[in-house]
């Protein structure tokens, strides 16, 4: 009887994870910035704003909580109105491009003092590929604490003011476990070209960590190029990842 009654327990709990899974963003109180196509959302629109590059607190004021509102996908929020979307739980949806995964991305970048020297060569890199960089530190070899900077890329991500973030520490684990404790980011430690793609193809990972006493600069490259290459396209991680979210919302008041 007691096996009997816990099956039940597990069962009940996996009806409720997949019905929370369902495809109602409206409902979600996280800070999840969705690059999908529009095809693949189901939620109503609230606003549309994709017309606009800069999304100011007069763009977002109007809305109430829980609203979605469309945006282009190189626009930017202003800090005043990232805290407005922050405050009513807003849902933010990027009108995709036709330009694909290789256009221009504003990336957030931190590293502690032992990451430092890597994140400077990482910014020559995304410079390179025709990205922009918003760095948050450190800006020296100088000790810190590495959530610190973990948590201010991550912030960035999850508000919509950067598209994607990378960090660098001595492991890299450290700052992902730091990142996904920012609703809405989806931190991977990655120290493979395979990795850094499974955790775009398959868990759409918006946010790299990378240890620098791990790899070397030449693989730091390659996974990088890698990770920032690669898209979720599958419906069926697609599925997935909203369990992950699906979770998350479990644990937030």
């Amino acid at each position: 009887m007691a096996d009997d009654s816990a099956r039940d327990r597990v069962r009940a709990l996996v009806r409720e994870v997949l019905a929370k899974a369902a495809p109602e963003e409206s409902q979600t109180p996280s800070r999840f910035i969705n690059t999908v196509p529009e095809s693949a959302k189901a939620q109503t629109v609230t606003r549309d704003e994709s017309a606009k590059s800069v999304i100011t607190e007069d763009d977002v004021r109007g809305l109430e909580a829980g609203a979605v509102l469309r945006i282009g996908e190189d626009a930017r929020l202003t800090p005043l109105a990232a805290d407005i979307v922050n405050e009513r739980k807003i849902e933010i949806v990027r009108r995709a491009s036709r330009r694909g995964s290789k256009a221009s991305k504003l990336i957030a970048v931190g590293a502690d003092h032992g990451g430092f020297q890597m994140k400077e060569e990482l910014k020559v890199l995304l410079s390179e590929l025709g990205h922009k960089v918003q760095d948050f530190g450190a800006y020296s070899e100088e000790a810190v604490d590495y959530p610190d900077f973990a948590h201010a890329v991550a912030r960035a991500v999850a508000n919509g003011s950067s598209d994607l973030g990378i960090v660098i520490d001595g492991a890299g684990v450290g700052s992902a476990m730091t990142a996904n404790k920012v609703p809405g980011v989806r931190a991977a430690a990655c120290y493979s070209v395979e990795v850094a793609r499974n955790s775009r193809e398959h868990n759409d990972a918006n946010v790299l960590t990378l240890g620098s006493k791990t790899i070397n600069s030449k693989q730091m490259r390659d996974i990088v190029m890698t990770w920032l290459s690669t898209e979720i396209t599958e419906e069926r991680h697609r599925k997935r990842v909203a369990k992950i979210d699906a979770i998350q919302r479990q644990y937030q008041r």
